[in-house]
């Protein structure tokens, strides 16, 4: 989980808890095959996906030597978002949670990332993984 500044950092709390839950778990972006990331607006998602790729984001406010990395669009809400599927009040993680594990069944994957913003400026990420 992340608190960030609202005033800068609004909806971008994917961005700080993506690179936490994959370090958590010893796993980098690569080896994730389920992305379920909530969609609050079409721009948030972008601007998430652009910091996690971006040098001088993950040097400056992650302290790392390099990017997160690109996630790849494939794998990122491949049943449908926030957007498309709606993003029902308190449900939302519940919802999320649910398309990554049942995606991870779905196309044998191993490993499913979720991450979402609430409340403005508070990001989680969690990390998965399917066993059997």
């Amino acid at each position: 989980m992340a608190a960030l500044d609202p005033l800068e950092e609004l909806l971008l709390g994917p961005a700080l808890t993506i690179p936490r839950a994959l370090a958590s778990a010893g796993l980098e972006l690569d080896a994730v095959e389920v992305v379920e990331l909530h969609e609050a607006f079409a721009a948030q998602v972008l601007a998430v996906l652009d910091r996690l790729d971006n040098e001088e984001f993950c040097r400056e406010r992650l302290g790392r030597d390099r990017p997160v990395g690109k996630i790849d669009r494939g794998r990122l809400n491949a049943w449908g978002g926030s957007l498309s599927l709606g993003h029902p009040f308190g449900a939302t993680g519940a919802r999320l949670i649910t398309n990554c594990c049942q995606r991870l069944e779905a196309e044998n994957g191993r490993y499913g990332l979720v991450s979402a913003c609430a409340a403005g400026a508070i990001g989680i990420g969690l990390v998965f993984e399917r066993f059997g």
